[in-house]
């Protein structure tokens, strides 16, 4: 289990997305050399962990629960084979581009060490949006991908340092929960009934998936508050 690929994206104005600034941040592109990793602030406030990276629109993107999105080269080539496409690392606007990691599968609030500083915490998937769906131009885009049910990981920054392309990545702790990434990522999408479910991992969740998890549980009950 590696990091292929490190990759940021300079503000660039386009006419699909819904920033207020008209522009995205969405095209990542692999850097060469350490990049440096620490937690960016609280939400509304803070953008990327990654140096150098814009985000656009902190209404919905950055923060300490999103300060690092990473997308696995594996799903990069199968959507490739599906669509007919070829995807360079960061094409999916992710900041890592992994290899040897079943990203569906990390458990929500684990923990992986990068290269020797490192250390980041695994807070659920991505949500796909409007600037997504129109960066890939492909119709249908949104159900397509969340029906996939592999939306990547977003991280939060514990312990801040550099990281570079090619260093191994291990996992150093898991919660005691069997909430995944893909599991949460149903349960906010397609699969509601199963929200209250995954409360059992409330402690490490992103901000915008445990606000949907407690609203629906405070309103249909069931699994943990």
């Amino acid at each position: 289990m590696q990091i292929l690929s490190v990759n940021v994206g300079a503000a660039k104005a386009v006419e699909y997305t819904d920033a207020p600034s008209g522009t995205t941040g969405i095209d990542k592109r692999p850097v060469s050399g350490p990049v440096r990793v620490a937690a960016p602030g609280p939400a509304g406030v803070g953008a990327s962990g990654v140096a150098g990276d814009a985000v656009c629109d902190l209404r919905f993107h950055g923060g300490d629960d999103r300060a690092v999105y990473a997308f696995a080269r594996e799903e990069l080539d199968d959507w490739g084979r599906e669509l007919g496409r070829t995807f360079a690392d960061g094409a999916f606007g992710e900041n890592l581009t992994t290899v040897g990691m079943n990203l569906r599968d990390a458990l929500v609030g684990e923990r992986w060490r990068i290269g020797d500083e490192v250390v980041l915490e695994v807070t659920g998937g991505r949500i796909p949006c409007r600037t997504f769906a129109g960066w890939l131009g492909e119709k249908g885009w949104l159900p397509r991908f969340t029906h996939a049910g592999s939306p990547g990981v977003m991280l939060r920054v514990v312990r801040p340092g550099e990281f570079r392309a090619g260093d191994p990545v291990e996992v150093v702790s898991r919660p005691a929960h069997e909430v995944t990434v893909g599991r949460l990522f149903r349960a906010v999408t397609t699969e509601r009934t199963a929200l209250p479910d995954v409360l059992a991992a409330a402690p490490w969740m992103e901000r915008e998936q445990l606000e949907i998890a407690r609203t629906y549980t405070a309103k249909y009950g069931g699994g943990e508050r």
